[in-house]
């Protein structure tokens, strides 16, 4: 690098400007380029030793880094306060990484009633397997939390917003509780994105986001990340270049593309969803809405507190039942019947019918999926285009 691009990596960056100086290479070209390839080259055995022996090395072998990673990491890094950051071929990937590389048979873990779907199976049957005992506790009471503790406890997971229900954790609680008694904790970020929150800076270990959603942003990628200090991505690179949950140089490059609209596209998100929000508590058709930017949501306070913007995805209940909310979503037109969020166009999809194939009634039960219960992340199109068209479908769907 320049000498300019080593003072522009040392000096303090708004978010709007990091994500479009935060990263630097050699190349003459402004675009970076690709490198698609599998395995890198050594010139003598000396630095091919050096090259192997090296952790997270960006030239050796792709499965261990790559150039392209290492400009997202640049960046991604950054947005979320931490020393250095690891990718990875999914949100998932990043996760079950992430975890898998902290505990060993005969720890236990403390995780929430409400997670991802994939999150919950993976501390319900996947843990268990492997001698790792785990506790689900209510994520709103940090009492619950402290009151799950045991000797043997070496991580807390938290997500929040919680998907699907926008339930909050209090991200500074719980890292102030697990400090205390000396156990680490990750906090899946996805719904909220680094733009709306920084769990780092309230003390969290470990951020994981799935980069599927905001950070790629135009649903044509699988990614996943995990920020974190420089020795705790040693200790769990070395889980990952085991499980292999790696990201293509291509997706890679679209990632860092993506994130360089990441604060625009935020930004109006955010004034869309909370405008949607409230028009939708005065809609007859609509029971309930969910919505950490609402006044009306139990945990508001929370929000403003630990979030600078409410993000996307919009949780809702629709009067008449599964049969009306199933015909609602159905004559949605301009939201797509899909999942995933926090891209560019928005998306809707029936929570119970989604989550029926992966969870059982009491599983959906304990996790307040309802019914009649809708997830939305709503995009970048016009709000006045968005209420019209879904003012439309609820009154289509009734009788």
């Amino acid at each position: 690098m320049t000498r300019l691009d080593h003072e522009l990596m040392d000096m303090h960056l708004e978010d709007e400007t990091l994500v479009l100086h935060g990263d630097h290479g050699d190349e003459l070209s402004i675009s970076p380029p690709i490198y698609y390839s599998a395995t890198f080259k050594a010139t003598d055995a000396e630095m091919f030793a050096d090259m192997a022996n090296t952790p997270r090395h960006t030239g050796f072998y792709t499965r261990y880094g790559n150039p392209v990673h290492q400009r997202v990491v640049s960046i991604l890094a950054r947005l979320e306060e931490t020393e250095t950051a690891l990718l990875t071929g999914s949100g998932m990937g990043a996760i079950s990484t992430a975890v898998l590389a902290l505990v060993k048979a005969g720890d236990h873990v403390i995780a929430q009633t409400r997670h991802y779907m994939s999150t919950t199976k993976l501390f319900e049957e996947v843990l268990p397997k492997f001698g790792v005992s785990v506790s689900i506790v209510d994520q709103d009471d940090v009492a619950s939390i402290k009151a799950a503790i045991r000797p043997e406890t070496r991580l807390i997971m938290v997500e929040t917003p919680a998907n699907p229900t926008l339930v909050l954790t209090d991200l500074k609680a719980v890292a102030e509780l697990a400090s205390a008694h000396h156990i680490l904790t990750i906090a899946d970020n996805t719904l909220a994105s680094p733009l709306n929150q920084k769990p780092h800076r309230l003390g969290i270990d470990v951020v994981v986001h799935s980069a599927t959603k905001y950070l790629g942003g135009h649903h044509d990628i699988t990614a996943g990340v995990i920020c974190c200090s420089e020795a705790l991505a040693d200790e769990i690179w070395k889980m990952h270049t085991t499980l292999g949950s790696v990201l293509s140089p291509m997706d890679a490059w679209l990632l860092l593309r993506g994130l360089r609209t990441l604060p625009v596209r935020v930004s109006r998100i955010n004034q869309n969803a909370l405008a949607l929000a409230g028009w939708l508590e005065q809609q007859p058709e609509v029971e309930r809405v969910f919505y950490p930017g609402l006044e009306s949501h139990p945990q508001h306070a929370l929000a403003t507190r630990q979030m600078s913007g409410f993000g996307a995805v919009i949780a809702f209940a629709v009067r008449g039942g599964y049969d009306m909310t199933s015909r609602f979503v159905s004559n949605v037109r301009l939201a797509t019947h899909a999942v995933s969020l926090g891209g560019v166009d928005s998306l809707l999809v029936h929570t119970a019918a989604m989550w029926s194939g992966t969870m059982n009634e009491a599983q959906m039960k304990a996790a307040n999926i309802a019914p009649n219960f809708v997830r939305m992340s709503v995009g970048l199109e016009h709000i006045e285009d968005l209420k019209r068209d879904i003012g439309r479908a609820l009154r289509e769907a009734q009788p």
